[in-house]
């Protein structure tokens, strides 16, 4: 079997506009970030002979990207809500540069939206709904459209089709590991995340979350609600291969919506990554038990990437976030007795938000005192709840349905009768100053400077795109 000659790609976009495919919120960050391009690496690690671009934050402008696809027979591109409108331009220029190419689309936007992306996408052949592995790996095989799972696709009359659903994917093992592909066409430097040590390598060791935020994008559009996983054996197998690829890698991320979402495989992972000797981080709910954290630690683990939300307990119920907030204090006081790190992330804007819960999550924050943290604006993505809830309310207007603005930072979606647009977009600044701007934090982040000169010059150079996020968005 002849495969098609296929490229995989995260187009060019905004200026420091982090869209990539591990990336949950597509947006322009307060400290430029960039997420590692998993979701288009997996499928790529199938497809014998392609190449994976990531525009963005190889700083990739458009002239080399066409030179290549004149050699191409398929380019699959990754999009999102916030850049679709600018990832079809683009498409279309890939066509006017080979009139034969097939183009197909990937991603949340287009898995819950596939009649209307393509409508709206003329220069795309096809989108892939939900998981979309095999799918892709079928199609460069060079199966007719009309014999792939999964696809919405436009015939020869230039109708819409829509194939049937794809089974999702239950032996995760089966899938080639994502290092073969950041090994062949990524530079692993071009990736940063402020809360994290540079340079760091991200993967997932399972996809789904059985949690049932209204909010979260993947397991609602893509991943699903069930945590199916890789065994220890395999994760571990390919921290070794990436160990001896990537000998200058710090850190390794587990991207898992919810790594502990499984408390027994999560520490037999711990357990086999203490024997490699690294130095790992992984998303987390805010109710690990202290025991288990106190096996994460002791193999490795340094930080932990926590969803508080909001610091108001009603607003956690009303986003069917399944946590206590006194829970998440008590596991917080544990992180930080064990020496455990924690990044943040806090979300203003969501069903129940006043003036009064703002201030109350900005205690709550400042009081259980994570690491560091990321405020985010509430952004309902179609096929979420969130989405469904926001439009039959009437929360969403379609002047902020895009969820950026022309420069690729996240504006305020939602508004309430109670609380305006300007009112939460504003209480992200003031948010960042009342938890950063205080002394014993600044003391903190001083002493880290001190202590390590590359911290020094990392903090300086975060500190330079932060105080310039802030003037950006005050004269937004």
């Amino acid at each position: 079997m002849t495969m098609l000659r296929t490229l995989f790609l995260q187009p060019p976009s905004f200026d420091g506009f982090d869209g990539g495919a591990g990336s949950r919120y597509q947006a322009k960050r307060e400290i430029r970030s960039f997420w590692y391009p998993t979701w288009l690496a997996q499928p790529a690690a199938l497809v014998e002979g392609s190449r994976l671009i990531d525009a963005p934050p190889a700083r990739m402008g458009m002239e080399p990207i066409l030179d290549d696809v004149r050699n191409r027979d398929l380019v699959i591109m990754h999009t999102s809500t916030p850049s679709f409108a600018s990832d079809v331009k683009v498409a279309q220029m890939l066509k006017d540069a080979n009139p034969k190419l097939k183009i197909g689309m990937v991603g949340a936007k287009v898995a819950v939206q596939p009649e209307e992306s393509l409508l709206k996408g003329g220069p795309v052949d096809f989108v892939a709904r939900n998981e979309f592995d095999f799918t892709i790996k079928e199609i460069a095989e060079g199966r007719p459209f009309a014999e792939v799972d999964g696809i919405s696709w436009r015939n020869e009359a230039g109708e819409i089709v829509h194939n049937r659903d794809r089974a999702i994917i239950e032996n995760m093992d089966s899938l080639p590991f994502v290092t073969e592909v950041y090994k062949r066409d990524l530079k692993i430097e071009d990736y940063f995340i402020g809360y994290l040590m540079h340079p760091y390598i991200s993967i997932y060791t399972g996809r789904g979350c059985k949690s049932r935020c209204t909010f979260c994008l993947w397991p609602q559009t893509v991943g699903g609600h069930h945590y199916r996983t890789r065994s220890p054996e395999h994760v571990a197998a390919e921290i070794r291969l990436a160990k001896q690829y990537f000998p200058q890698v710090k850190e390794f991320f587990f991207d898992d919506d919810t790594f502990t979402d499984d408390l027994p495989r999560a520490e037999a992972i711990a357990k086999e990554l203490g024997k490699l000797g690294v130095t790992w981080s992984c998303n987390a709910k805010a109710n690990v038990p202290r025991k288990t954290l106190e096996v994460l630690k002791a193999n490795g683990l340094r930080l932990l990437l926590v969803g508080y939300e909001s610091g108001n307990q009603q607003i956690l119920h009303n986003i069917k976030k399944g946590m206590r907030v006194e829970t998440a204090r008590e596991f917080t006081k544990n992180c930080h007795e064990l020496g455990i790190k924690i990044h943040g992330t806090f979300i203003l804007g969501l069903p129940g938000e006043t003036r009064e819960t703002i201030q109350e999550t900005i205690k709550f924050a400042t009081e259980i005192n994570p690491h560091t943290l990321q405020v985010s604006l509430a952004a309902p993505y179609p096929g979420t709840f969130l989405h469904k809830q926001a439009t039959e309310n009437g929360w969403l207007d379609e002047s902020n349905a895009e969820l950026i603005d022309e420069n690729g930072v996240q504006m305020a979606p939602l508004h309430y009768p109670h609380l305006s647009h300007e009112e939460i977009f504003k209480g992200v600044e003031e948010f960042y100053r009342k938890f950063y701007f205080r002394a014993p934090k600044i003391a903190s982040i001083v002493n880290e400077m001190v202590r390590s000169p590359q911290m020094m010059k990392r903090r300086l150079r975060e500190g330079v795109e932060f105080f310039q996020f802030l003037k950006d968005r005050r004269a937004a």
